[in-house]
């Protein structure tokens, strides 16, 4: 029988009301352990730290809604110190402990290093958006794909003219998996007319990519895509701007964070382009549901004086599907319950989008959920420049 959701008007309101939770004596009964694995430190703590700090507002709304069957939530979050080899130690110990279901890690490598470990259960609900888990699996993804926002990102770049493209990604799991989704998206007819003139690649601790902008500009591409997070990007965009470089830069939403803008403003692109899920454009989101799941989101956050971003955004969803899950299926349900709950789950309002697990098995997001902004620096945050699907507005 398929689940369907018809709102999430208050973040949880609604999945626990309607699935078996209680809005009394969650403080009388022994607090549910909820097993989290992110980059507390490491080179993806600035997601990590985002991440975690979500977790705690959502235990707030969580527990002010009854929690799981009337019992407080609690949200264990474990530090992976960004090392898929401490990711797979961590899991094997999770798994030991025989919970239904966990959420984490953050990043490719690790959600890869972990999915072998989950055949037969537990559910991992990984937080990156760049894994593709087999239809059925015990390994659920958050956010959209890598793929599909890359697809609205070209689809937008061809409805703006653009038919020269350079790439530059890193050698790790994230930049790999991202070539060959631009690789895949380019061989669909309808972009024929976007050929990739350059194609360069560089490793995450290299302290200069010059030869490679070199290339780039040389080559005459109209835009560049480079696809990195974190301290290897101020590397591509220092190096752009040395090399004079003035077309389209985009990147991934793994760098939409306040904190790196801030931090690059110096040496952002004049023009710096970011895929990104709903979350980033409410305003000009038409689903009434998705904005008021945002709406929950945002009023959560500004009660504790934060702008939230990329890291708690990938989180969030999550951590509210997780939850409704459990209160569904019972805190001490097997991790095959959990797993078929969110395989049939329809009409679930998050702030990614409307998920339906049906449709996009494992994720519960396409690429309708995807759209283009552009950072605006003189109003200090990201403008949508495109609808969903990338299509230019």
């Amino acid at each position: 029988m398929r689940v369907r959701t018809t709102a999430l008007y208050v973040g949880l309101a609604l999945a626990l009301a309607g699935c078996g939770g209680t809005q009394t004596g969650s403080q009388s009964k022994a607090p549910l352990d909820v097993q989290v694995i992110a980059p507390v430190t490491g080179g993806a703590a600035f997601l990590g730290k985002e991440e975690q700090q979500a977790l705690q507002v959502l235990e707030g709304v969580v527990n002010k809604q009854g929690g799981v069957g009337g019992r407080p939530v609690h949200f264990v979050v474990q530090d992976d110190q960004s090392n898929p080899t401490t990711d797979v130690e961590l899991a094997n110990q999770i798994i030991a402990k025989k919970v239904p279901v966990f959420i984490g890690p953050s990043l490719v490598a690790g959600c890869n290093a972990i999915a072998p470990l989950v055949k037969s259960g537990p559910v991992m609900y990984c937080m990156s958006p760049g894994i593709h888990p087999e239809a059925g699996s015990y390994a659920m993804t958050g956010s959209v794909s890598t793929l599909d926002l890359i697809k609205a990102l070209i689809s937008y770049l061809r409805g703006a003219g653009i038919s020269r493209l350079a790439v530059l990604s890193s050698t790790d799991a994230t930049g790999q998996d991202a070539l060959n989704g631009i690789k895949s998206v380019l061989a669909d007819p309808a972009n024929s007319s976007v050929q990739i003139v350059s194609d360069e690649r560089f490793n995450p601790t290299d302290v200069s990519v010059a030869a490679q902008m070199t290339h780039v500009k040389a080559s005459s591409a109209q835009a560049l895509i480079a696809w990195s997070t974190g301290a290897p990007i101020a590397t591509v965009f220092k190096a752009a701007i040395q090399a004079g470089l003035t077309i389209p830069i985009a990147t991934t939403d793994g760098n939409m964070t306040y904190a790196q803008m801030a931090q690059y403003k110096d040496f952002l692109p004049q023009q710096l382009l970011i895929p990104a899920p709903e979350w980033v454009a409410a305003g000009s989101i038409s689903d009434a549901k998705v904005q008021a799941a945002i709406k929950t989101y945002d009023d959560a956050f500004k009660a504790q004086g934060v702008t939230p971003d990329i890291g708690q955004s990938l989180a969030w969803d999550p951590a509210l599907i997780v939850i409704a899950a459990l209160n569904k299926v019972g805190a001490d349900a097997s991790g095959a319950k959990v797993r078929d709950y969110i395989d049939q789950l329809q009409g679930f309002a998050g702030i990614n989008g409307q998920y339906d697990f049906v449709a996009v098995p494992q994720r519960g997001l396409s690429a309708n959920q995807a759209i283009v902004t552009k950072w605006d620096p003189a109003q200090g945050t990201w403008r949508p420049v495109s609808g969903p699907g990338g299509t230019p507005t």
